[in-house]
C-alpha cells in the first residue's frame, strides 16, 4: 500500500471540516466490532488451463446438450455449447477464443404425401430461404461468399466460464434455424462447424472441426435415433478410410473430395435433402441432389454413364464402385429400409434410363404415385432383395465345391484326384463340368503348380478345360486329372493344387445351370448365366519324396496364404503366413474377390491369384502406363503412355500397388487414373494409408511391420523375375509402383541403396542383394514408412 504524508493529510482534512485551530491529539477510542464478511469473489482463470490452439480436428471437441438448444416453435432461438481441447499432458481444458460458428439444423418428419421416402429431413434455415446454415460470431453479422453482408447469431463466451458459449439472435424476427410451424415431437439434428481453429503455428487445422450431430426430441429433451441412418459412417469407412484420433463410437470419414470432407453421414444430409434437391435445376446437373438419390448416382457413375446429362457426367460418369454394383447391403449396413421402402426417387437414380411418365423401360407402365410401387416391388421377384439378387454369392457356396482327394505320381504321371459336389448333391456320372462353365475361353482350369524354397508358386503344372475336357466329366462322383512329367521332375518337390473353374450361376434359382449357348461355341447365356460363380475349394499341397510316390498332404503353403494373426510380434511367430495384405481388408471394399476378376478368373484369394500373380513368372500383361492427358470434344477424358514408364513382371505386389495408385489403366483409363494433375481418380481411401490393404499385427491395431529384423521384408520376398530372364529386387518395384512421379530421382535414390533394377542384367534370383530400405524406412525410424505416410497404422 502506497504511504501519505501525515501532514498533508492533515492539513487537507482541516481544510475540508473547515477547522481553523490546532490542538494535541486525543486518546484513540475502543475498536469497534468487525463487520460482516463480504461475499467470495469469483476466482479468476488460471494460467494454462484454457487452450487457444489444438494441433488436430480430433482434439477441438464442441459438445451439446438437448437442454440448451431452441430451434422449433416460437420461443427466441439460442443455444449453449461448450468445447474443450487437448492441453498439457493430453488433458482435456475449455477451448478459449472460438469467434465464429455455423450452425446446421434439421429435422426429421413423415411424409404425409405419397411421393418420396416415408421419413424426410428438413434443413430450417433452407426451409426459411436463408441457404443450408447460419453463422453466429462476434459482431451478429458476417460476409457471404458473393461478398454481401448477412445477419448472424451473437456468439459469446462466458467469460466466468471460458469454452461456454451462447448464441442469441439481435435481429428482427427469430433466427432463420427455428422452424416455426415444426413439430416439437419430431426428431432434430443439430451440428456446428467452427471456422479459423489454428495449430500453435497460426496454420489452421487440416480436417474441419465439426460437432459429433446430437438427435433429440425438443418436446421431451430426450436423445433419439433416426429413422432413416440406412447407411452408417462404418459402412463408408470401409473404402473412404476412417480419420485418425477419434473413438470408435464416434467413427469419422477421412476422405469424401466433396465439400473438403464432411465427415459423417449424418453431415451430409443437413444440406442433400429435399429441400435442396428440389432447388436444383435437375436438367442441367443431371442428378437428383437429396442424399438417397445422389449417393446412388455416385457411386453408379461408370455403369450409368451413358445415361448420365449434365455435370452428373462430368463429376460421377467415371466412378467405379469397387463392389458388385446389385449389392446394396455393402453400403446399406444398417437395416432393411433399401428393401422395404419403395420410391420412384431412389430407384431411378441407379435406373437412370427408367422414365416412369412415359412406361419407358419399365414395360409401358406408369404408376400414378409412389404409393403404388410397393404393389409389385414391395415383395416377391420384383422386390429389391429379389431383383437386386442381394447376397446371393453366399446362396451358390454349394453350387460347384471340389475337394482335392489326393496327389500321386507314377512313371512320370503326376494324377490328381478331386471329389466333385453340385448344387449340394454328390455330382452324378458324366456329368460335363465344361457345359456349366460361365464362358468358353481357355485358362479355366484346375490350378496346379510347385513351391520355390521361398513359398512362391511356380506354374506349369495346371489342367485346362479347354485342351482336356474329358478330364472335366464326373466318374463316380469325381474327376481325375492327368499330367505328364519329365523324370524325377516332382521328387522332393511340393505342389499346389487349386482352381479357377467359373461357373455359370442363375440367381433365379440359385443353381448352377448349363450354359446352354456354349454348345455351338457362340458364348455366354446371359439369360441363364447372370452372376459368375466360382468353385469353392481349399487350395491343398502335397509333398513328395526323392522317389516318385504318393503326394503325402502337408501343411506347407504358399506365402499368399493369410488365416488370422494373433499376437503377432515378429516375422518368426507367423510361420509360412508371412504375407502382408489382407484378404479380409480387400473384402471390406470390395465385398468379395470373386468379381474382381469375373467373368474370366473363377477366384476367390489370393492363393488362386498367385498362379499368374507371382514372382516366378516374368513379364506384364499391361506393360504400359497410361494418365489423362485431357478431354476430347464430348468433355470425355482422353489418355496417353508415360514415356519411360513401363514395368515387366505381374507380381501381385506390384500389380496391386499400380492399380491403386493409378499407374495401371489402360488407354481408355479404366479403373483408377491419374489426371493431368496428377491427382488420383477413383481411388476411395486415403492414398498413403497402407495399412488399409495391409494387415493389422494384433488386436490393437498395430501394423504388421512390412521389414523383419534382418532388413528383409516380412513376407519373404527376395527377388521378382522379369522379362528376358532377370531378376529384380522386390521393395524398389513396390515403392515405384506408387513413386513413380518421383522418375529418375526415385530411380537413383533405390539403386544408391542396394536395388537391382531392370537393365542390371542380374539373371539369377541368388545374386539379388538385399536392399538396405529398412535401414531408413522400417517402423519407428525417423523416416520409417508408418511416418512418412503420415500414420502410425500404415
Amino acid at each position: 500500500m502506497k504511504k501519505y504524508n501525515k501532514t498533508l493529510l492533515a492539513v487537507a482534512f482541516m481544510a475540508a471540516m473547515g477547522v481553523t485551530g490546532c490542538g494535541s491529539d486525543g486518546s484513540d477510542g475502543v475498536a469497534g466490532a468487525d463487520g460482516a464478511a463480504g461475499a467470495d469473489g469469483t476466482d479468476g482463470t488460471s494460467a494454462g488451463l484454457t487452450v487457444t490452439t489444438v494441433e488436430s480436428a480430433a482434439n477441438f471437441n464442441l459438445t451439446l446438450a438437448p437442454a440448451d438448444i431452441v430451434v422449433v416453435g416460437t420461443d427466441a432461438f439460442s443455444v449453449k455449447f461448450s468445447v474443450t481441447g487437448e492441453g498439457t499432458g493430453g488433458t482435456s481444458v475449455p477451448f478459449s477464443g472460438l469467434e465464429k460458428v455455423a450452425l446446421y439444423v434439421t429435422s426429421q418428419s413423415a411424409n404425409t404425401t405419397d411421393t418420396g421416402a416415408p421419413m424426410l429431413w428438413t434443413n430450417h434455415a433452407l426451409a426459411n430461404d436463408f441457404g443450408s446454415s447460419m453463422y453466429c460470431n462476434l459482431t451478429g453479422s458476417t460476409t457471404a461468399r458473393d461478398g454481401s453482408e448477412v445477419e448472424a447469431c451473437t456468439l459469446v463466451e462466458d467469460p466466468a466460464n471460458p469454452g461456454t458459449y451462447t448464441g442469441t439472435w439481435e435481429h428482427d424476427g427469430n433466427a432463420p434455424v427455428v422452424l416455426a410451424d415444426g413439430d416439437a415431437n419430431d426428431l432434430v439434428r443439430v451440428m456446428i462447424r467452427a471456422y479459423d481453429v489454428v495449430m500453435a503455428d497460426g496454420t489452421e487445422v487440416s480436417d474441419k472441426p465439426l460437432s459429433t450431430p446430437i438427435d433429440f426430441i425438443p418436446a421431451t429433451g430426450e436423445l433419439a435415433v433416426s429413422a432413416k441412418d440406412a447407411v452408417s459412417n462404418a459402412a463408408c469407412i470401409k473404402c473412404h478410410s476412417p480419420m485418425e484420433g477419434y473413438a470408435d463410437t464416434d467413427l469419422h470419414i477421412s476422405n469424401i473430395s466433396a465439400h473438403h470432407n464432411y465427415q459423417k453421414v449424418e453431415n451430409c444430409v443437413a444440406c442433400h435433402n429435399p429441400a435442396y434437391a428440389g432447388g436444383q435445376d435437375d436438367e442441367e446437373v443431371g442428378f437428383n441432389a437429396n442424399f438417397n438419390a445422389m449417393i446412388h448416382t455416385i457411386h453408379m457413375g461408370e455403369h450409368i454413364a451413358d445415361s448420365l446429362t449434365g455435370e452428373a457426367k462430368e463429376m460421377f460418369g467415371g466412378i467405379a464402385f469397387p463392389a458388385e454394383a446389385n449389392e446394396c447391403t455393402v453400403c446399406h449396413d444398417n437395416g432393411t429400409q433399401w428393401n422395404d421402402n419403395v420410391y420412384a426417387e431412389a430407384c431411378v437414380s441407379c435406373h437412370v434410363d427408367v422414365n416412369l411418365e412415359t412406361g419407358e423401360n419399365h414395360n409401358g407402365i406408369v404408376p400414378s404415385s409412389d404409393a403404388v410401387c410397393s404393389g409389385c416391388h414391395g415383395s416377391g421377384s420384383l422386390s429389391p432383395m429379389e431383383a437386386h439378387s442381394v447376397n446371393r454369392r453366399a446362396a451358390f457356396e454349394d453350387g460347384l465345391v471340389l475337394d482335392v482327394v489326393s496327389a500321386d505320381v507314377a512313371s512320370d504321371v503326376l494324377t490328381v484326384v478331386i471329389g466333385v459336389e453340385l448344387n449340394g448333391a454328390v455330382a452324378a456320372d458324366g456329368t460335363d463340368l465344361t457345359m456349366y462353365l460361365n464362358k468358353a475361353k481357355s485358362g479355366d482350369d484346375i490350378l496346379i503348380g510347385t513351391l520355390d524354397s521361398n513359398g512362391d508358386y511356380i506354374r506349369g503344372l495346371s489342367v485346362n478345360t479347354v485342351s482336356n475336357p474329358e478330364m472335366f466329366v464326373v466318374a463316380g462322383g469325381q474327376l481325375t486329372l492327368t499330367k505328364s512329367l519329365t523324370a524325377n521332375q516332382l521328387d522332393g518337390k511340393t505342389i499346389s493344387v487349386s482352381s479357377e473353374l467359373n461357373m455359370c450361376g442363375n440367381t433365379t434359382t440359385d443353381m448352377i445351370v448349363e450354359n446352354t449357348m456354349l454348345a455351338d461355341g457362340a458364348g455366354t447365356d446371359t439369360g441363364a448365366c447372370d452372376v459368375a460363380v466360382p468353385s469353392n475349394i481349399v487350395t491343398k499341397y502335397f509333398v513328395f519324396d526323392t522317389v516318385a510316390a504318393a503326394g503325402a498332404e502337408t501343411t506347407t503353403n504358399l506365402r499368399f496364404v493369410s488365416p488370422e494373426l494373433t499376437g503377432y510380434t515378429s516375422p518368426t511367430q507367423v510361420g509360412n503366413d508371412r504375407t502382408t495384405a489382407d484378404e479380409a481388408k480387400c473384402n471390406a471394399c470390395h465385398d468379395n474377390l470373386s468379381h474382381v476378376k469375373s467373368p474370366n478368373h473363377g477366384v476367390t484369394n489370393f492363393t488362386q491369384c498367385a498362379d499368374c500373380h507371382n514372382n516366378n513368372y516374368p513379364g506384364s500383361y499391361h506393360a504400359d502406363v497410361y494418365k489423362q492427358s485431357g478431354v476430347d470434344d464430348d468433355g470425355e477424358p482422353t489418355f496417353e503412355v508415360v514415356e519411360g514408364l513401363e514395368y515387366y513382371n505381374r507380381d501381385l505386389a506390384t500389380v496391386a500397388h499400380r492399380f491403386h495408385s493409378g499407374l495401371f489403366a489402360g488407354s481408355t483409363g479404366a479403373g483408377i487414373y491419374l489426371d493431368t494433375d496428377d491427382e488420383l481418380v477413383n481411388y476411395p481411401a486415403v492414398q498413403t494409408n497402407c495399412q488399409a490393404c495391409h494387415k493389422d499385427a494384433n488386436a490393437a491395431g498395430d501394423a504388421m511391420p512390412f521389414f523383419d529384423g534382418t532388413g528383409e521384408l516380412t513376407s519373404g520376398r527376395t527377388a521378382i523375375e522379369i522379362s528376358g530372364g532377370e531378376f529384380i529386387s522386390p521393395v524398389a518395384e513396390a515403392c515405384r509402383s506408387c513413386h513413380a512421379h518421383s522418375g529418375a530421382a526415385a530411380l537413383a535414390h533405390f539403386k544408391s541403396n542396394g536395388a537391382t533394377v531392370f537393365g542390371d542384367n542380374i539373371t539369377s534370383a541368388d545374386d539379388v542383394p538385399v536392399e538396405s530400405c529398412a535401414t531408413c524406412h522400417a517402423d519407428g525410424k525417423t523416416y520409417g514408412v508408418d511416418v512418412v505416410h503420415g500414420s502410425s497404422a500404415h
